[in-house]
């Protein structure tokens, strides 16, 4: 790529140039009803409005495209309406670009940060020159199709051709998920069990304590006009099991967790401080990575402690210390809000107070309040996080993008103040922290055991499923399920503490199940 003169800053430097969102509430007539591809190309174009750039749609020599929910399932749904071939190029199509290369992402939450990330240093490398990232999801119109009986024809065939990154580095085990790992709620109830047991919390004490954290999220969004749910919920309707917000996995309701029922597309404008201001790209739209970091976990089961995320403290750690600041010299945040647990180890890991309710970590209201759209929900955290710092040039901010089972985590650190002396960052010493924690073996089932964390279902009528995690005396863990008919066993679960008790584990040609000792 060409060098330009440009003073001051290196004119290799990365630097975000346009952000756009586009959110279509979801339609009563099957006319109004779009496919992902346009709404993700909307979301485009309003991004190339913002560059203030005529030209810039003509200069994009690279579309990087966030995968899909459907595409990023362990098993793939058949497509109820049908979908593109090749969701990059159809993209392309709508906005009238013609990019050299076409990336269609991995899968997770983690993929926009951690896509800002490689395409950053692929600018400054001279890899590429203008970058659009972009994705969307119309999962709401989906749900109301399939309700409403409409018949939407959303198949298209285009040249095929596209980088497929696929889905990317596995994150649950054959054996894992027999049991119910690789249900979001039902794992990330794990993690959040494991930490109220750790901090001496009851059900209800620890209920209060997600609705207290959660409600300001929801106030957020409730003045962001991009938010698909703009409602502000009191944290006592949080806090309350009620026929609105009910059980779904113990200890979540639903409005404690990510709504994924959105039509929402957002879009990021990358390209080079020379670049862009050879394009007369206005330098008010400039915003700058200044520090980033990506780090990966093991299995969940594999995994030291539950009741905190090492791959977010090792990502978060690098990000600051790439960008030469401490936490305290941040004002913005994002962290990721798929469940109330993801919030609170990530301010744990990174040292944050959630008392401050009126200052909530989030720049969109969540993935419960302004809504989860796949794996793209930080692709408008990033956007917001844009025009947040705009306005406040001087300051800075962090997005934290977590993919999975808190299995990949992704930080940017931005700001509008110009960096010093913009450098690639590896991220190895923050994965190399993460891989140093031992990995916990499988136990026998013939050892005695006791419940380290638990997962409940519920539908209408109560619970309906329940698995554990349990510790072997020697160290080791199992997963075990209550069995079909063991009333029982699941009523224990739900009706005392489970964690620490003495269960049995049988091993079976149907999997492992166990009851509790005491419990005929």
């Amino acid at each position: 790529m060409d060098q330009y003169d440009n003073a001051g800053t290196d004119a290799r430097t990365p630097v975000i140039v346009a952000v756009g969102q586009f959110v279509l509430q979801t339609p009563d007539r099957p006319d109004q009803a779009l496919p992902p591809s346009d709404i993700a190309a909307r979301s485009g174009l309003a991004a190339l409005q913002d560059a203030g750039c005529s030209t810039l749609a003509n200069e994009i020599d690279t579309l990087y495209v966030t995968r899909s929910l459907a595409d990023s399932l362990l098993v793939k749904p058949t497509p109820p309406f049908g979908e593109s071939n090749n969701l990059p190029r159809s993209i392309a199509i709508r906005l009238g670009i013609t990019p050299e290369r076409l990336i269609y992402g991995e899968t997770g939450g983690q993929a926009p940060q951690r896509q800002v990330n490689e395409i950053a240093e692929k600018i400054f490398a001279g890899e590429c020159d203008v970058v659009m990232l972009t994705g969307a999801e119309a999962i709401g119109i989906e749900k109301k199709a399939l309700r409403s009986n409409w018949s939407l024809e959303w198949w298209e065939k285009v040249d095929p051709h596209v980088e497929d990154r696929g889905p990317g580095k596995g994150i649950v085990s054959d054996w894992e998920y027999r049991y119910g790992i690789g249900r979001p709620a039902q794992v990330y109830s794990l993690f959040e069990h494991a930490w109220r047991h750790k901090h001496g919390l009851d059900w209800s004490e620890h209920r209060r304590l997600m609705a207290h954290v959660m409600a300001p999220f929801s106030r957020v969004a409730a003045n962001d006009e991009n938010a698909f749910f703009p409602v502000a919920r009191e944290e006592e309707f949080l806090f309350e099991v009620s026929s609105s917000n009910y059980l779904l996995v113990d200890p979540y309701t639903k409005y404690l967790v990510a709504q994924d029922a959105v039509n929402m597309g957002a879009s990021v404008i990358l390209t080079s401080v020379g670049r862009a201001r050879s394009l007369g790209i206005p330098e008010s739209n400039y915003v700058y990575l200044h520090g980033y970091a990506d780090a990966d976990d093991k299995l969940v089961t594999e995994r030291a402690d539950l009741s905190t995320s090492l791959a977010i403290k090792a990502a978060g750690q690098l990000a600051l210390s790439s960008a030469g600041l401490s936490i305290d010299e941040i004002i913005y945040f994002d962290l990721y809000s798929c469940f109330p647990c993801a919030v609170i180890f990530a301010a744990e890991a990174l040292k944050l107070e959630l008392d401050d309710v009126s200052h909530p970590p989030t720049v969109t209201g969540g993935l419960p309040f302004f809504g989860a759209p796949g794996n793209n929900y930080s692709m408008h955290a990033i956007a917001n996080m844009a025009k947040k710092l705009r306005a406040e040039p001087s300051e800075y901010g962090l997005v934290l993008a977590n993919g999975g089972f808190l299995s990949k985590e992704s930080v940017g650190i931005y700001s509008c103040r110009e960096p010093d002396d913009w450098k690639p960052v590896s991220s190895a010493k923050a994965q190399a922290d993460v891989d140093a924690q031992q990995p916990i073996s499988i136990a026998d089932t013939n050892q005695q055991f006791k419940v380290e964390s638990y997962s409940v279902v519920y539908d209408k009528t109560g619970p309906v499923y329940g698995f554990i995690l349990a510790r072997a005396d020697e160290g080791g863990r199992q997963l075990a399920k209550v069995g079909k008919d063991d009333e029982a066993t699941l009523r224990a679960m739900v009706s005392g503490e489970p964690i620490g008790r003495d269960v049995k584990i049988e091993k079976t040609e149907k999997g492992n199940f166990f009851i509790f000792s005491g419990i005929k």
